[in-house]
């Protein structure tokens, strides 16, 4: 859905998504992954930002509450996309964190890589979530994005190596799954959960909903 049709509004749920222009690839290592993950962190916030400053712990310093410009509650870095789930904090916030992220993390990529031109495909697209179901099943959707990578067709056909599947998940570096599975906070903290319905309390609670979409072919 474009982000025209679509008026952001404070305390409304969304899953905002994009992709490499022409299916490119926007991730071909670690580095580039830990580097996104970095902005999504330090461009959430009203206050300007230097990327290359990130890894000067003198100026990486926490980025404070009251200036944060979303809550993201999920998200999940593929290799030729992203998907974020995420709520306003103040006015035009996502728009405003959705072009500080895209911009820094394509300087970053244009100048490693030797490329000029657009990164991605387009503005990033939204779509806003009316439903309590379908903010639960958002969750889902997001997490079990990397199955695509080892079993492409796992939806159409059923997942055959369940357990492989759950090792690939709990062992994803690049998504919010982990958040789920600790409850320990580090320092630089991308997720808040605390602006979303607490639909999976213990780690228990978010295993079973996992399980329930893996198994769901039988």
């Amino acid at each position: 859905m474009s982000t025209r049709t679509i008026k952001f509004v404070e305390g409304e749920y969304y899953h905002v998504y994009n992709r490499g222009n022409s299916k490119q690839k926007i991730f071909h290592s670690k580095y580039d992954y830990l580097r996104f993950l970095e902005i999504l962190y330090f461009a959430n916030s009203t206050e300007p930002f230097n990327t290359y400053n990130l890894h000067r712990t003198e100026v990486a310093t926490l980025v404070d509450e009251k200036h944060k410009l979303v809550a993201i509650g999920a998200y999940c870095l593929m290799p030729n996309h992203f998907h974020i789930l995420l709520t306003p904090v103040v006015e035009d916030g996502i728009s405003k964190f959705m072009q500080k992220l895209a911009t820094a993390y394509a300087m970053y990529y244009n100048e490693k890589y030797e490329r000029t031109g657009s990164l991605f495909e387009g503005k990033f697209k939204a779509e806003h979530i009316g439903t309590d179901r379908y903010l639960k099943y958002i969750f889902s959707y997001i997490h079990l994005n990397p199955v695509k990578l080892i079993d492409p067709k796992w939806k159409e056909e059923g997942i055959k190596n369940k357990k492989e599947v759950i090792k690939y998940l709990n062992d994803y570096e690049y998504s919010s799954y982990q958040n789920f599975l600790d409850s320990k906070v580090s320092k630089f903290e991308v997720v808040n959960r605390k602006p979303f319905p607490n639909y999976f309390p213990t780690e228990a609670s978010f295993q079973k909903e996992i399980m329930e979409w893996i198994m769901y072919k039988e």
